[in-house]
């Protein structure tokens, strides 16, 4: 049998046979493949709310047809037409950054507590590729879904509303002149990816190295450590600053990316302000300490045993 096996590679290299080399960024791809199949929650939840949200819009609709409260033609208040796809967008924001908060907790946590990782560590992928798979799913993959459930329902919406004002008599030209879903989605996607995806991704690091380091109960190690950092800065130097610093990050959303600040992501008349987003170190610092984060994760990964 030795012999046999010894002769394999040198049958091989006589006929010029020679195995084909993987590409680097093989792993990473079906790294990223494996966290979409294991979980699906990341499509069945926007999945839930796109129902929600469409089911609610058409029983308002149709309310509003059978009481007669909606005029022909709303020309002097165009808010209006564009409330409910702001609220849907929003909702789906809020939908997104539950999914991250849960998904990090879970990433590293979940495959040592169901004890897969004694499987996925016997396969030739380095812990630094699984940690950076993951947070590539929460900070790119994650928005990107995100947005594309959002544009989807929110053109379901106007096919919806198109549909009862052609059955109520009254002109869809207002309706699709006044909700510019194009205007629309430019800016969407630009900030589901700045701000939900790259200025939160401290906070996605953050959860990932805790993810990777707990034993039990990752969502209390995620919040307790923080609370006690403001609490002891408060009585030892009776100063805010760490809380101030965590409350500016989560309130501000990267306001560099948007311009004027305090108006909604969505409006088609936001202006873009990429160049000042992407020169704001407060974006750089943040990219920096998730960077941190993540070595320390993939070091954690490749020591921590199952729980």
């Amino acid at each position: 049998m030795n012999t046999q096996s010894n002769a394999m590679p040198d049958a091989f290299d006589s006929q010029g046979i020679s195995p084909t080399p993987m590409s680097a960024t093989r792993p990473f791809y079906w790294c990223l493949r494996r966290e979409l199949w294991e979980h699906r929650s990341l499509f069945i939840a926007p999945l839930a709310v796109s129902g929600f949200v469409l089911l609610g819009f058409l029983i308002g609709l149709l309310a509003h047809r059978m009481s007669a409260l909606v005029p022909p033609d709303i020309t002097d208040k165009p808010g209006e037409l564009v409330q409910p796809y702001e609220f849907a967008a929003g909702l789906f924001m809020f939908t997104q950054m539950l999914l991250g908060l849960f998904y990090c907790l879970d990433a590293l946590h979940g495959e040592r507590r169901d004890r897969s990782i004694l499987f996925w560590k016997s396969l030739p992928v380095s812990d630094l590729t699984t940690v950076l798979s993951k947070a590539t799913i929460v900070i790119v993959v994650l928005p990107l879904i995100t947005f594309a459930f959002t544009v989807a329902t929110q053109f379901a919406m106007l096919l919806l509303n198109s549909g009862v004002r052609l059955a109520s008599g009254q002109s869809v030209a207002v309706l699709w002149t006044q909700v510019p879903l194009f205007q629309m989605c430019v800016p969407l996607f630009y900030h589901l990816l700045a701000v939900h995806g790259f200025w939160y991704a401290p906070f996605f690091g953050w959860l990932l190295l805790v993810s990777a380091w707990a034993r039990r109960a990752p969502f209390l190690w995620a919040t307790v450590p923080l609370l006690a950092i403001g609490l002891v800065e408060r009585i030892a130097f009776h100063t805010l600053h760490f809380c101030s610093l965590l409350g500016n990050r989560l309130s501000t959303s990267g306001q560099d990316a948007m311009a004027p600040p305090g108006r909604m992501p969505i409006d088609p008349m936001t202006h873009l302000t990429p160049l000042r987003f992407l020169s704001s170190p407060g974006l750089w610092f943040g990219l920096l300490f998730m960077a941190v984060c993540l070595l320390l994760a993939a070091r954690l990964r490749h020591y921590r045993e199952p729980v």
